[in-house]
Parts: C-alpha cells; sequence; structure tokens
C-alpha cells in the first residue's frame, strides 16, 4: 500500500516538473541557464523622457506593467535569458533616462552595446521628431555594426495617435531600422519585438565569427565587418507575422 502510494506521489511530482519546466520554456526561463550561458547581449533602450521604455522593458524582462511610473534615474539595467537558435542568451538590457540632464553617461551607456531599442511615443509627435537626433547620438557612441530597432510605443492609445505608421516605416527604411508598434500596457508586440532585436543581433554575431574563422583559415572575403548591416531593409513587425496593414486594423487597449 505504501509503495502504491509513494508511486502515485512520485508520478504526480514528475507531473508537476513537466508542467513547470513547460511554462518555464514559454515564459523564456531555465533554471539551468546561468550553468551554460552561450553569449551575453548589452542592448541599451534610448528616447525621449515619458515614451515608456522602462516599462517596455519591464514587460519583457518581467511580464510587469506599473501604473505609478516615475521617471528613471540615472541607469539601470535588467537581464532576461533566452534560447536563440538553440543557444542560450542572456540579454542585459540597460534603461537610462531620456532627459537631457542624464546624457552625459551616454560614452560608458552605449560602450559594448550590440542593439538599441529607440522608443518614441506615438501620441506625442514630439518624441519622434527627436528619434533622428537619438540614431545620430547612437552611431557617434556605438559600435557601427550595432542593430537598432524602433519601436513606437503606447500604441494601444489609437484615438490620440500623433504619428501615422507611414511616417515611421519611411523613417525605418532610410535609417536601415527595424521597425515595431507595441503596447507595453497589453504587451502587444512587445516580445516578438525584443526577440526579433535578439535574433538579429545573434546571426550578426554569427557572421562575424564565420568571417573571423574564414580568415584564420586563409579565406578571403571582401566582406567586412563594418559592412554587415548595410543594405538592411525594414522588417516591419506587428504580431508574428503581421505587413503594415495589419497593424493599423489592430484594436485599442484602454491605455
Amino acid at each position: 500500500m505504501n509503495q502504491e502510494m509513494n508511486g502515485v506521489e512520485d508520478q504526480k511530482h514528475q507531473q508537476q516538473q513537466q508542467e513547470d519546466q513547460m511554462m518555464n520554456r514559454v515564459n523564456g526561463v531555465h533554471h539551468n541557464y546561468d550553468d551554460k550561458i552561450d553569449y551575453v547581449f548589452k542592448v541599451v533602450v534610448i528616447g525621449d523622457s515619458a515614451v515608456g521604455k522602462t516599462q517596455v522593458l519591464s514587460r519583457f524582462a518581467k511580464n510587469e506593467f506599473c501604473f505609478d511610473s516615475k521617471s528613471t534615474i540615472g541607469v539601470e539595467f535588467q537581464t532576461r535569458t533566452v534560447s536563440i537558435q538553440s543557444k542560450v542568451v542572456k540579454a542585459q538590457i540597460w534603461d537610462t533616462a531620456g532627459q537631457e540632464r542624464y546624457r552625459a553617461v551616454t560614452s560608458a551607456y552605449y560602450r559594448g552595446a550590440l542593439g538599441a531599442m529607440l522608443v518614441y511615443d506615438i501620441t506625442k509627435r514630439q518624441t519622434f521628431d527627436h528619434v533622428a537626433r537619438w540614431v545620430e547620438e547612437l552611431r557617434a557612441h556605438a559600435d557601427s555594426s550595432i542593430v537598432i530597432m524602433l519601436i513606437g510605443n503606447k500604441a494601444d492609445l489609437v484615438d490620440s495617435r500623433a504619428v501615422p505608421t507611414e511616417d515611421a516605416v519611411e523613417f525605418a527604411e532610410r535609417q536601415g531600422l527595424f521597425f515595431s508598434e507595441t503596447s507595453a500596457l497589453s504587451g502587444h508586440n512587445v516580445e516578438s519585438a525584443f526577440f526579433k532585436l535578439l535574433e538579429e543581433i545573434f546571426n550578426m554575431v554569427s557572421r562575424k565569427t564565420l568571417l573571423v574563422d574564414s580568415g584564420a583559415n586563409g579565406n578571403h572575403t571582401t566582406e567586412t565587418n563594418n559592412g554587415l548591416l548595410k543594405g538592411l531593409k525594414i522588417d516591419v513587425i506587428s504580431g508574428p507575422d503581421f505587413e503594415v496593414s495589419e497593424m493599423k486594423k489592430l484594436s485599442s487597449c484602454s491605455c
């Protein structure tokens, strides 16, 4: 009798472990990740103050949204470990305030960054008008091969929209950026935008590794590290596989 009960308990315990492991995969969490991390990618989040940078990051890193959010003071970072192409990648995502008085941190802030999330508020035209300046600053301080994702946040506030999607798409095409509209409140597109950015960083790093290996083996190539991302075409994200036309049809949240 005791053996049967122990067997049932063991079976329940194994089933619970399997369910926990499945949920961890869904949430991008794996308890053994820290023991076998293959890559650490530094990503910076930039943009004007109050566009929702911290909220977007919090939604991706912790799946949280704080209604009583205050302006970020100084610099902080959060991490999330994910699996990309069977490799364990730890994303170290840095967040700083967009206010002018904190721009002295830029040199150290950008150093070593492989990717950037450039966020504007679709309800405030001025935050989009400043995007070009942020791109210029980013390219002045960061590595030339940095992968940039332009984010139009607060996409749930459709009735208050001040920046047409087409304007952002056109700008992203000219600058060779990836683009997505997100809602940190609802979580819409936040996950897919970050994963797209991390996947492109992974591809860029892989290409660089191949070039280095090729050079070490005596094989010559005309492609240089600085030219890896030249000619990059815009990849508009609106849901996993949606086009821009689908983005315009999205229903909105209340906040």
